[in-house]
């Protein structure tokens, strides 16, 4: 997920906290590992923490300092999904950060879930770059590069789940691996990914994610993977760019669990706890008429919503979970600038870095 709207903000926000039991500031004791009968997947995207915290970020729960992590867990929160670039300019996202931020999830005794662009950089609907190790590579050697890249993975973090390629509405690795151009390498690619993840990780689950909940597209994309070994269908669902209708994601779910066998998770999805701003930086949601009927951008608000997206889910016969993005993309550098967080007003804190009552979407119940 990577788009920019351009609206102008304020600073500031009084929110409801949520109150966990630790005071801890870190997540370094070990936990107990996740409860194996507890399947339904409640995970939250915190790709950003090792940066964050790099440079000293605090995260606070009911006023005391918390790490995320164990936050997280205690909300009942059982998987972490984690972003992962082949080979960032900065580092960022890179496999040693991954691998570091892996181990961290496992010691607070959540699952980790792996998402694989395929790219150097962020890759969705609108662009999935070759890394640029591989742009050069024939067809047969790019295939070899995606196998060897992937059993890489799976030695140095051998994750639960595994997406492999992050919205790929369009394919991966353009442009050899372009769906429209070049569907039969598109899905050679995703084949020996597939693969491999197989050989190497047979307990692993492997995720196919594709933005949106339009079931007409989704049917079509979904009928091009039918031949690729997986498990998972996951989704993106924004309603700023997705529609605002929830029966529609009800809707889809059910018609392509059922139509493909598989099982169905909202891979992406969040809302606003507020329509300010706590940076410079351009926020992606900032208007009233970008948001949901019936959900005002209210801590309320956002924590009926994805309680809302919860249930929609669990109540399928398809449903698998589903995955917050961007809880913890607070405004990390600072309330003047420009290049820090799009996404504050969406995350799981409040401005002051208090977690917010939408925790409690990741109770089991």
């Amino acid at each position: 997920m990577k788009k920019y709207i351009k609206i102008l903000g304020l600073l500031a926000i009084t929110a409801i906290q949520f109150s966990c039991s630790s005071n801890d500031s870190t997540d370094t004791e070990t936990v107990a590992p996740p409860d194996a009968s507890d399947t339904f997947i409640r995970a939250s995207d915190v790709s950003f923490l090792p940066q964050m915290e790099s440079l000293g970020t605090k995260f606070y729960s009911n006023g005391k300092a918390e790490g995320m992590l164990t936050t997280l867990k205690n909300a009942g929160c059982n998987t972490v999904r984690i972003r992962l670039w082949k080979n960032p300019v900065n580092g960022r996202s890179g496999l040693s950060e991954v691998k570091q931020l892996a181990q961290k999830v496992r010691q607070a005794g959540l699952r980790v879930w792996l998402t694989v662009h395929y790219s150097d950089d962020w890759a969705d609907p609108g662009i999935q770059t070759t890394p640029e190790e591989w742009k050069n590579l024939s067809f047969s050697e790019l295939k070899k590069a995606v196998s060897d890249y992937t059993a890489t993975i799976i030695s140095e973090i051998n994750p639960d789940i595994i997406q492999i390629g992050n919205e790929i509405n369009s394919g991966l690795l353009w442009p050899q691996g372009h769906l429209i151009n070049n569907e039969e390498q598109c899905l050679a690619l995703l084949s020996a990914a597939s693969a491999t993840v197989r050989s190497k990780a047979p307990n692993a689950k492997i995720m196919i994610h594709y933005a949106g909940v339009d079931g007409g597209a989704t049917d079509w994309f979904f009928n091009k993977m039918k031949n690729v070994d997986y498990d998972y269908i996951g989704l993106s669902y924004y309603p700023v760019w997705h529609g605002k209708d929830l029966e529609v994601v009800k809707n889809t779910i059910n018609a392509l669990g059922s139509k493909f066998s598989k099982k169905v998770l909202i891979a992406e999805t969040a809302y606003p706890f507020t329509l300010l701003h706590n940076d410079q930086t351009n926020n992606i949601v900032g208007t009233n008429d970008q948001l949901v009927p019936g959900y005002p951008a209210t801590p309320a608000g956002q924590r009926t919503f994805v309680m809302d997206i919860k249930n929609i889910v669990k109540t399928s016969e398809f449903g698998q979970g589903f995955a917050y993005w961007g809880g913890e993309w607070v405004a990390f550098k600072g309330p003047q600038s420009t290049s820090g967080s799009t996404f504050e007003n969406q995350a799981l804190y409040s401005f002051d870095n208090n977690a917010l009552s939408v925790m409690q979407a990741f109770s089991k119940d």
